[in-house]
């Protein structure tokens, strides 16, 4: 494609000079005064390679064409050098002030105008190519951009759905109601919260306190193998019935571990840590693997005390529910083992959260529960 050069002049030999410096590079469009010269950029400026502008002109002069290119933007593909005879410092300042790339005075010179216009010209070329190439893979980058973003929330809705489907079927093993693992999502998104506010070292984004929420649904998901004559026993269990409920940390992690490709790595990462390690306490006397501390992974942590909650405030099949502020006294003062101090300062703060949640989830008939 031939490039254009627009020259804007009042006087015709002065057209001619320049039309006749730069025709064999150029074609060369020409414009009488300001007027003409804004009307040709207004028709398109796709093709003009550089202006070359005269200031003084009847009419609309050379200071309203570089208003008229501020205002419509054609200074950021178009360079325009101005050659003017008014040829004093200020002018001049004030010509580049408003955008013009370069000034010539006249009388010109036929090799610097050619040289500068060469220069000039080359390089906005350059410049546009390149912020075009940038701008199509800016958008190329965008497009790439919201099909991962879709991407994402459709994984992320399928990691959803399988920690709440087979958090499900622990809960028809169990003839309980789903509001259980309701409640447990919802008492553990509440203290995580409450710990990424108060506690930032434990590193909870909100993110993170989603997956978390979500993956406490599978908390108990080893109890599908344990047997009903056990799980279901409302009287006092023997050690060795003790010891096989137990088993359902262990089970239940197993059972996690095999089928963990199927969905993100975060969810399976924290579903077996909860799994495993909801029943270990602060002082190390939980099970099954006696951990003490930070050693507790945070996750467990909290699905810990929102499960111990839960089992105290409702009615299972060896007891009746505890009212919630003797459910609330019993997990503080350590009555239900031993949790983490940072934790527990999470848990008193939400204490009216967490009763608010259970009162909303609290069913008018009688439930069967599961023992914890």
């Amino acid at each position: 494609m031939t490039k254009k050069i627009l020259v804007v002049d009042d006087i015709e030999i002065n057209r001619t000079l320049l039309s006749e410096i730069l025709r064999d590079s150029y074609q060369i469009l020409e414009a009488s005064d300001g007027e003409q010269a804004i009307g040709i950029l207004s028709s398109g400026t796709e093709e003009i390679t550089l202006v070359l502008l005269d200031l003084l002109m009847p009419g609309l002069d050379g200071y309203a064409v570089m208003q008229y290119m501020n205002e419509s933007d054609a200074f950021s593909r178009i360079p325009v050098v101005v050659i003017s005879a008014d040829g004093d410092a200020e002018t001049e300042r004030k010509c580049l002030k408003m955008g013009a790339s370069d000034f010539i005075r006249k009388p010109f010179d036929n090799i610097t105008v050619k040289n500068r216009v060469k220069n000039l010209a080359e390089l906005f070329v350059y410049k546009n190519q390149l912020e075009d190439l940038v701008s199509v893979q800016t958008e190329g980058l965008n497009h790439q951009n919201k099909i991962l973003e879709q991407q994402t929330e459709y994984i992320k809705a399928v990691n959803e759905k399988i920690t709440e489907v087979l958090g499900t079927i622990v809960e028809y093993r169990h003839f309980e109601s789903g509001n259980h693992i309701k409640r447990v999502k919802g008492f553990t998104k509440i203290l995580a919260k409450n710990i990424a506010e108060r506690y930032p070292e434990y590193g909870l984004n909100s993110k993170k306190i989603g997956v978390i929420s979500d993956a406490s649904a599978l908390h108990d998901i080893g109890k599908i193998a344990i047997k009903d004559s056990i799980l279901l026993k409302p009287g006092k269990l023997t050690l060795e019935e003790f010891a096989q409920i137990k088993e359902h940390t262990t089970k239940g992690y197993e059972m996690l571990c095999r089928f963990t490709e199927a969905w993100d790595e975060d969810y399976a990462d924290a579903s077996k840590k909860i799994c495993r390690w909801h029943h270990e306490r602060y002082d190390g006397k939980g099970y099954p693997d006696g951990l003490k501390g930070e050693e507790i992974p945070v996750e467990a942590q909290i699905v810990s005390i929102a499960d111990v909650y839960d089992a105290l405030t409702t009615k299972r099949v060896y007891k009746a529910a505890f009212e919630m502020d003797k459910a609330f006294d019993m997990v503080v003062n350590g009555e239900c083992g031993v949790f983490s101090p940072k934790i527990l300062n999470c848990f008193r703060e939400a204490k009216l959260e967490f009763e608010y949640l259970a009162k909303r989830f609290k069913e008018a008939d009688v439930e069967s529960y599961s023992r914890f």
